[in-house]
């Protein structure tokens, strides 16, 4: 109050008169005072503007700066708190929230500052509006005092709805009561209801004699008089309708009461199941209406009784319990029992939409649970024994062969009449419905197990979906649509998996209902009676079989119960024993794929079958782990042969000619078997979703047809399936990752749409988006030799014309450079770009021209965002090193006078100050535990024993002394111990091969320009570590001329379009390179260490050029141009990175990016750039010491090392920049020894066997 001026006040008043302006037509048109109030308690309910109020703006704001501090502290401390199990929901923590927050200190002195100021606002206005009264009847005496000048309005306010409303109340009430009782005529009583359904509800309600009329009005319901009870029922409605929940409380309950008494009754004419139900009949049209009207109330109240006591809604739902829990005296026969009022509520409401809202929030969920638990079982009971009973006569059914509800299909239609079997059927879908919606929540799941009679064991929530199941296949495909919506399915199957569905969605409940071998068992029953031609096996129809195959597909897509599927609850049990399900689901697809099940032949529905079953496969191969499972069924062969079928029957489909009679059969076959063509190659393109997947998906022959429809359906903008969370971001990237891929990327149009777009968001605003669109390439010629690509037009920008064909030149040059920066990080992207476009001396023509004269022979450079942007491109792809061997500048103007004291160049040499501090020269001299290693190989014991011993000693050294392993000490450990294994034929993969050409043989042979690129970043590189000299340039040549034609030797030239399969390997050896280093620049040593280690296993996944278009690898494979590094290596770097490291694959996906990709990259350039020197020869070392299945445990721990940062860059969604362009800070291979040598435990024998099964890979 102290802050409260006269401007506040005059403030507030014009935000009241605003609000009361805008509701002055409510208010005056409700009948009562009480009415009013309650219109202004709900205007936010009613009024669509209530938050553009400035007086609501005002209290938010209020609320906001006093008390939102405190909310949010209390928000954090309980969700902090908050546990796993029902309490902790969301409703609850409101409820906490509020009562603490109305408790505070701050809380009540607002409240009391807020009532002191309104009051002096209102009796502001008051007193105004006193004054204007006052002044008013002083003008209208001075009128009447003078009649001539005015006109007379014969109008009356005390005519107004708030008098009538008053006078009655006051009244006529108590007449109405004597009127309506029922010794009165007819007329008399009819002339009373209409009185008192034209008054408002409210004054009644609120009157003295309530209790009384409204007991006069239950009595009245039973009246014969149709229109009588109509007339009630209307001001039953209204009351509904216009009344608070207290009011309307006490009419719900009174009607609810009134409905159990009359089931009760036996004076009363209820049908029985024998009768069935005629919706004609008088006495039924009155005992419907009363049920609709509590059961369209029930479905309205959860929308606002919680903000009322928890009394009232505990009174509703009691109410209503106890009304549907009636039951009838069994002693008489069943087919002459009397329908029950929950019969007919699921006749007005069969999908049980009421009890679905009454559990939707925790406030009435926790009421209704805690009354069915100790008053109200018997409603659950029942709705289970009536699931029971249905299954048992679908069972009955289908052991006499009678069709059921399909049989009555078709004969006549019975839209007023309901048999007593159609009713059992509607009350059968409610208490599905309601027993579904209460096994998803796990209080509701405690009320089980249900003990039913004449019935030995209780039932659990396994048995109850082992009966659900059991339905889909037993019960009959065409049931009778009930009154509710003809439109809406309502066979047994379809509501089953309905129900089924929403469980599957719901993780906790899934884990805990679904996903047990019981149930599944059970959904794949029929599957493997239908495979193995067993004669009990139910009648199961191919609508069945879509219903399990959806329920099947939605388990595998989440891991639990793909786990589930993969290894059952015994994983440790093998597949002869028992089989788990993916393989009976493997098995029958391959069947249906290959036509194999006789029962299926000639169905219309077969292709939707294989579909769904084809759906449920791909959600298992979508992933490594089921893929491996997959792979001996060839499933991938059998998708693609069906797709050439197909595809052949739609080029066939004959173009429809008007009037002729096959147009309609035409015009119907068309679209189906086109959907099917693409439905089969949706599920090929699944493949590339792994490294593996992707080789499978090339050797089909159906790569390019798979990646234009992937582009196809980005362009309209549609998801993969219903079962995946992201779109194709990560099929693109796997995709992209290899030649073939890359190239029908091109071909489908789809990168030419990313850059369209690209350029569309660089260089048109949003608003200037319709009116002006710069194509992708200039109208006029900007230099002869332009090449129309992004690089020459965001990132080459050397010439006038090119600079001012863009409209946001800064902007786009400036995301050109970035986009060069990401690139340059592959360091073969790189050596290919400085061979194509010299971008390093572009770059440094462009500093150059980016400076200003300060004196005659001076000049600086202008700091700007291109030219500090250009500055760190330079440093980043002339400096070779990892985190500690090089410096890059920051991209960042930094505060304070010298905001950028990097110094920036246009010639070479860079500035010292982006190099480390150069390293100590290597150590030739022994460490102890090396030369013991060493000793291993002077030893005549064992093979086997000296190369355990080896491996023993050296895992022992690289935890104890890792920095021991480097130099000239490495190089000779690595030498040695190659030549030793190489004299064991066990560990020989490869044969010897003869080589005997000497220098002079190859040294006229040229280089390509990458390789000659290549050797000179080797040698500054090698310079700059103190292990190489001025002659290494020609040395190194001659290793690479050497390597080229041995490697040649071992080559099988295949005729592929494909450029990189056209000669020899387009990329830089940077295995060779690394090694050259290891041996300090000695080429015969490098040489005759690589003529042994080709021999080895590991010198297909750490040499990449040792298996170009080698002769050892299948045709297939090489005709992919997919390396074995790729499909092997990276697949099971994502497969184990998933087990091991989950938040980090999840963040990968949902980054819509793939481990694969970058894990390629860091092997194929021996994590050059990545890792330090001595990490980078202890990676080289590891691999060839312990084996190659090391290169995926360092992989693992690199990613395991990164797992906060890929979270936090997976938040900030530059996850794909963060790892091609950071080094490896702070990771060393030797801190992650024990962690790898678990991983070897676990996983050595299933890579190992993969590893070397590339020389014939299976299909």
């Amino acid at each position: 109050m102290a802050h409260f001026s006269s401007d506040d006040e005059a403030m507030l008043q014009a935000m009241l008169r605003q609000l009361f302006q805008s509701v002055k037509e409510k208010i005056t048109g409700a009948p009562s005072l009480e009415c009013a109030e309650e219109i202004l308690l709900r205007l936010e309910e009613t009024d669509e503007n209530f938050h553009n109020y400035e007086f609501v703006k005002y209290l938010r704001q209020r609320i906001c700066n006093t008390l939102g501090s405190m909310i949010e502290e209390e928000m954090e401390k309980c969700t902090s708190d908050q546990n796993q199990g029902e309490e902790s929901g969301y409703d609850t923590v409101v409820q906490h929230v509020t009562k603490k927050t109305q408790e505070s200190k701050e809380y009540k002195e607002m409240m009391h500052s807020l009532k002191s100021i309104m009051m002096v606002v209102v009796e502001s206005m008051i007193n105004k509006s006193e004054e204007d009264e006052t002044r008013s009847q002083d003008q209208q005496r001075k009128l009447q005092e003078n009649p001539s000048s005015c006109c007379t309005d014969n109008c009356s306010d005390s005519d107004s709805s708030f008098n009538q409303s008053y006078k009655f109340c006051q009244g006529k009430l108590q007449l109405i009561l004597d009127q309506l009782d029922p010794g009165q005529p007819k007329d008399v009583r009819y002339e009373a209801l209409q009185t008192l359904c034209s008054a408002p509800p409210s004054d009644v309600l609120n009157c003295e004699n309530w209790t009384t009329l409204c007991e006069k009005l239950t009595m009245s319901l039973s009246d014969p008089d149709p229109m009588f009870t109509d007339r009630i029922l209307k001001f039953y409605a209204q009351t509904f309708t216009l009344s608070p929940l207290h009011m309307t409380k006490e009419i719900y309950i009174s009607l609810a009461k009134y409905l159990e008494l009359y089931f009760l009754s036996r004076e009363n004419h209820i049908p029985t199941l024998s009768t069935g139900v005629d919706i004609t009949s008088s006495n039924v049209i009155r005992l419907l209406k009363k049920v609709r009207l509590l059961n369209e109330y029930q479905k309205e109240t959860p929308s606002f009784w919680i903000r009322h006591p928890e009394k009232y809604m505990e009174e509703i739902v009691e109410s209503t319990l106890s009304l549907l829990s009636v039951k009838h005296d069994q002693s008489h026969l069943v087919s002459q029992k009397i329908l029950e009022p929950i019969y007919f509520f699921a006749l007005v409401d069969t999908k049980a939409v009421w009890f679905k809202k009454w559990m939707h929030a925790y406030y009435s969920r926790t009421t209704v649970l805690r009354l069915l638990e100790k008053k109200y079982k018997s409603l659950i009971t029942t709705a289970v024994h009536q699931c029971v009973q249905y299954l048992g006569l679908c069972e009955a059914m289908k052991a006499d062969g009678i069709l059921g509800h399909s049989k009555q299909c078709g004969k006549k239609q019975k839209s007023f009449y309901y048999s007593g079997q159609e009713m059992q059927y509607i009350y059968f879908i409610h208490s599905l419905c309601l027993l579904g919606r209460l096994l998803i929540y796990k209080q509701g799941r405690k009320l089980f197990p249900i003990k039913l009679k004449n019935r030995k064991d209780s039932m659990s929530v396994t048995n109850l979906l082992v009966l659900f199941t059991q339905i889909i296949y037993y019960s009959p495909s065409c049931p009778k649509m009930t009154s509710v919506a003809h439109s809406e399915n309502y066979s047994p199957a379809s509501m089953v998996t309905d129900v089924l569905r929403i469980l599957c969605d719901q993780k906790e409940c899934a884990v805990e209902c679904l996903y047990n071998s019981t149930v599944t068992e059970t959904l794949l029953q029929p599957i493997h009676n239908l495979m193995t031609g067993t004669v009990a096996a139910p009648d199961c129809s191919e609508t069945a079989l879509i219903h399990i195959a959806d329920i099947l597909a939605r388990i595998a897509s989440v891991e639990e119960g793909l786990t589930l599927l993969l290894y059952g609850e015994n994983m440790n049990s093998s597949e002869e024993e028992s089989p788990t399900g993916v393989h009976i689901i493997a098995k029958f697809s391959k069947k249906l794929l290959d036509e194999d099940i006789s029962v299926f032949s000639g169905s219309e529905m077969l292709p939707i079958v294989k579909g769904a079953f084809i759906s449920v496969c791909r959600q298992i191969y979508g992933t490594c782990e089921g893929l491996q499972v997959l792979l001996p069924y060839g499933l991938h062969e059998s998708i693609a042969k069906v797709w050439r079928k197909t595809s052949l029957l739609s080029e066939r489909i004959p173009t429809p000619v008007e009037g002729s009679d096959s147009v309609s059969s035409v015009s119907q076959e068309s679209p189906n078997i086109v959907a099917w063509e693409d439905n089969l190659l949706d599920d090929l393109l699944n493949f590339a979703a792994t490294p593996k997947g992707l080789l499978l998906l090339q050797r089909t022959g159906a790569i390019n047809e798979c990646v234009t429809f992937m582009f196809n359906q980005y362009a309209k903008k549609l998801q993969i399936s219903r079962q995946k969370k992201f779109g194709y971001e990560v099929l693109v990237v796997q995709v992209a990752s290899t030649a073939a891929g890359a190239v029908a990327l091109q071909h489908s149009g789809f990168i030419s749409a990313l850059i369209t777009e690209l350029w569309a968001n660089l260089e048109c605003g949003r608003d200037d988006v319709r009116f002006t669109h710069p194509r992708a390439t200039p109208v006029d010629p900007i230099d002869r030799c332009c090449q129309k690509d992004i690089i020459d037009r965001l990132i080459i920008l050397n010439s006038e014309a090119k600079i001012r064909s863009l409209l946001n030149y800064e902007q786009s040059h400036i995301f050109g450079l970035r986009l060069l920066s990401v690139v340059c990080c592959d360091l073969d992207a790189l050596l290919l770009l400085e061979a194509q476009y010299q971008v390093s001396n572009m770059l440094l023509h462009a500093q150059e021209e980016n400076t200003f004269e300060t004196s005659e022979n001076h000049r600086d450079f202008i700091i700007d965002g291109l030219s500090v942007e250009r500055n760190h491109v330079l440093v980043r792809i002339n400096l070779i090193g990892g985190p500690l061997e090089r410096i890059l500048p920051p991209r960042m103007l930094e505060k304070g006078d010298d905001p950028y004291p990097w110094p920036m160049f246009s010639s070479y040499p860079l500035p010292h100050c982006y190099l480390s501090e150069v390293p100590q020269s290597a150590d030739i001299k022994h460490d102890s535990d090396i030369g013991e290693m060493l000793s291993c190989f002077k030893m005549s014991d064992k093979q086997t024993e000296w190369i355990e011993n080896c491996r023993r000693q050296f895992c022992k050294t690289m935890k104890s002394k890792p920095d021991s392993v480097s130099g000239g000490a490495l190089g000779e450990l690595l030498e040695k111990f190659v030549l030793h294994l190489t004299e064991n034929p066990s560990e020989c993969y490869f044969p010897l091969v003869e080589y005997t050409a000497t220098d002079a043989n190859v040294k006229n042979e040229s280089l390509s320009s990458v390789q000659q690129l290549g050797i000179k970043m080797t040698v500054r590189y090698g310079k700059f570590l103190n292990l190489l000299n001025d002659a290494a340039e020609n040395d190194l040549a001659l290793v690479l001329k050497h390597c080229e034609r041995f490697l040649k030797q071992q080559q099988s030239p295949v005729t592929s379009s494909l450029l990189c399969l056209q000669g020899d390997y387009t990329g830089h050896d940077w295995f060779v390179s690394s090694l050259f280093l290891i041996m300090l620049g000695d080429r015969e040593k490098t040489f005759h260490f690589l003529q042994h280690f080709s021999r080895l296993l590991t010198s297909a996944f750490l040499w990449v050029p040792r298996l170009h278009i080698s002769k050892y690898l299948p045709v297939d494979t090489i005709e992919t141009g997919i390396h074995p590094i790729y499909f092997c290596s990276t697949h099971y770097i994502e497969m184990l990175l998933k087990a091991e490291v989950p938040l980090v694959f999840s963040a990968f996906h949902m980054s819509g990016f793939a481990p694969s990709q970058i894990c390629l990259q860091w092997i194929t350039q021996c994590f050059w750039n990545y890792l330090d020197w001595i990490e980078i020869c202890h990676y080289i070392a590891t691999c060839v010491v312990l084996g190659p299945d090391y290169q995926v445990y360092i992989c693992i721990a690199v990613l395991k090392h990164l797992q906060q940062d890929i979270l936090q860059h997976t938040q900030t969604q530059d996850l794909q920049v963060f790892l091609k362009e950071e080094a490896l800070c702070g990771f060393r291979v030797s801190h992650y020894f024990e962690y790898m040598e678990a991983l070897e435990q676990n996983y050595r024998p299933m890579l190992l066997r993969d590893m070397r099964n590339i020389r014939v890979q299976s299909t």
